[in-house]
């Protein structure tokens, strides 16, 4: 005590008390926590995203576009995107570095605007409208961010609206989704090696270089995986390598041979992505027509996917929620947008990863699907149809002058038709009790044994729309956007459908490299503020906010003083 009394009086408490400052703000710099006390866990990343962030082992730089004047909504989004990069460079360190942009800035060493740059590359902005005191206000908005990893830039689609009007439960959606997003941008830039996708061909499927292709391979496929052929009718066994094999849009029907590789190569753990047009109903028909009766196209598909738990059934999904199309009402010429029923557009449920916070799907000439018994497989329903739909069988007359007079609304009345499902579980296939030699001989003459179940559970996924991966193509083969409708692309008719994220959904959720499901299963609780009690009460918040701290501070002072003159009063 008489030591401390010494140093107390001495006055060299003062230097050990910064010599003990300076130790706790050396440690805090070396080791320090934070504690998430939010409801949903907002700021606490998980811990396939912690390990992926770790793994960075060059400089990762990351380019985000919600910079500027923006709706209360948008600026939200924003804060959130921040406040998630915070979280990734805590992890990260000096790896990974971001920044805002805004789209009207110039790109360094350009006389070009960002967003002229971003539109260039296919990420089109949004048309905002929202509510100001004046009236309604128009804006672009560019809702991306580009992550830059040793001379690749991976985008990164941070929201995903269904309109035009800023839609308060799809911002927080988008919130929810930024963990993901950002991560799943990260994970494709570092990765080392990308994974083997394998694609069908030999029964009519679009071919690689076809125009309405185009957006599938050069946009989704090439740039994130290994892309290889393979005929089922020429070659011999699918490769274990594959990750997964695609099936798109068939026209001809498959052997027992070619069903035999496809059902060999899921028993052995590979999974199936398939597009499947059951009937013949196409666009091009109709147009030189004016009508065209949709037939079965006997693909030879049907016992091979009933045995695993779905089948496609031989009709049209008809539906009150769809797109536009071009008709000549009056007869004269003049082409007026009206619905079109045999184009449905999906909204999801989001009960999955697929589909979590997912835009609107567009669909062409659907079949539905129904789900079958099959023992220890797992169905879940990835896209269905509104409340507001029917089925029409086989043969169908589809004429385009249904649309000249209004759809009786009285037979739409089926709700959530499915269209999608993802089939998981131990498959029994189809040869199990039905091998035949020359079966048996192709897998001993590859040294390959017949598996009559799989050995760990599979999964894959079936969508009875061929359609829905393709691209329309307008005048001097331009190909659009997938998803798009060429009829409706530039009018005020225009819907940003969510194909291709669906599709990369899709293809993310069977490879699942890096079992990222777990950020993308989160969700925010939506707390809207009331607008009429903040406008009345914005006043008496701002006094309270601003003026009462400087109040206190003051009448601290005061009594600090007053204290101070009584004690040394004397």
């Amino acid at each position: 005590m008489a030591v401390l009394k010494k140093i107390w009086g001495s006055k060299l408490w003062i230097v050990m008390v910064l010599a003990f400052l300076l130790l706790i703000n050396w440690a805090a710099s070396l080791y320090h926590t934070r504690a998430d006390l939010t409801n949903e866990k907002r700021f606490t990343l998980s811990e396939p995203t912690k390990k992926l962030l770790k793994k960075i082992d060059g400089q990762v730089s990351i380019d985000v576009f919600l910079k500027g004047d923006f709706p209360s909504g948008f600026k939200k989004l924003s804060a959130s995107s921040s406040d998630i990069l915070k979280e990734f460079k805590e992890i990260a360190g000096s790896s990974l570095t971001y920044q805002f942009i805004s789209p009207d800035d110039v790109v360094a060493g350009t006389s070009e605007k960002w967003g002229d740059t971003l539109s260039a590359e296919g990420l089109i902005p949004i048309n905002l409208t929202s509510q100001v005191k004046e009236g309604q206000q128009q804006q672009f908005v560019y809702p991306y961010a580009l992550v830059h990893y040793q001379g690749q830039i991976i985008p990164v689609v941070l929201y995903q609206g269904k309109t035009a009007i800023i839609n308060f439960q799809e911002l927080n959606s988008a919130e929810a989704m930024l963990e993901f997003n950002f991560a799943d941008a990260i994970a494709k830039a570092i990765q080392k090696q990308k994974p083997i996708v394998g694609y069908a061909i030999g029964n009519g499927e679009p071919s690689p270089g076809e125009y309405r292709a185009y957006d599938l391979f050069e946009n989704v496929l090439r740039p994130n995986y290994r892309l290889f052929t393979f005929n089922p009718n020429t070659q011999p066994l699918i490769p274990d390598e594959f990750k997964v094999l695609m099936v798109v849009k068939p026209t001809e029907g498959f052997t027992d041979e070619a069903k035999f590789k496809l059902d060999q190569y899921v028993m052995n753990g590979g999974k199936l992505l398939l597009f499947i047009d059951k009937l013949n109903a196409e666009m091009d028909s109709l147009q030189i027509k004016n009508e065209v009766i949709a037939y079965d196209r006997n693909l030879q598909l049907s016992d091979l996917l009933f045995k695993y738990g779905v089948r496609i059934n031989p009709d049209l999904v008809m539906d009150l929620q769809c797109d536009y199309l071009p008709f000549d009402v009056n007869g004269n010429g003049q082409f007026d947008f009206l619905p079109w029923n045999y184009f449905p557009v999906f909204e999801s449920k989001s009960n999955n990863p697929i589909n979590k916070n997912l835009g609107f799907v567009a669909g062409k000439f659907v079949n539905s699907i129904d789900t079958v018994e099959a023992d220890g497989i797992e169905k879940t329903i990835l896209l269905s149809s509104s409340a507001n739909a029917r089925r029409i069988g086989t043969p169908a007359l589809i004429s385009g002058k249904e649309n000249v007079n209004a759809p009786e609304d009285a037979k739409f009345k089926t709700p959530n038709i499915p269209v999608a499902v993802l089939l998981q579980g131990k498959f029994t296939s189809l040869f199990a009790n039905r091998l035949s030699q020359s079966m048996n001989d192709t897998l001993q003459k590859y040294q390959a044994s017949f598996m009559p179940q799989c050995l760990a559970p599979n999964k894959l996924i079936v969508v009875a729309d061929g359609d829905m991966v393709l691209n329309a193509v307008v005048k001097g083969n331009q190909p659009l956007p997938m998803g798009m409708n060429q009829y409706t692309f530039g009018s005020r008719y225009e819907i940003p459908f969510a194909n291709k994220q669906f599709l990369q959904n899709c293809l993310d959720y069977l490879i699942n490299e890096n079992n990222l499901s777990d950020a993308k299963s989160k969700d925010y609780v939506l707390r809207l503020l009331n607008a009429v009690k903040v406008k009345e009460e914005k006043t008496t918040w701002q006094l309270i906010n601003i003026v009462a701290p400087v109040l206190l501070v003051i009448i601290f002072a005061f009594i600090f003083q007053w204290w101070r003159k009584r004690k040394y009063a004397h």
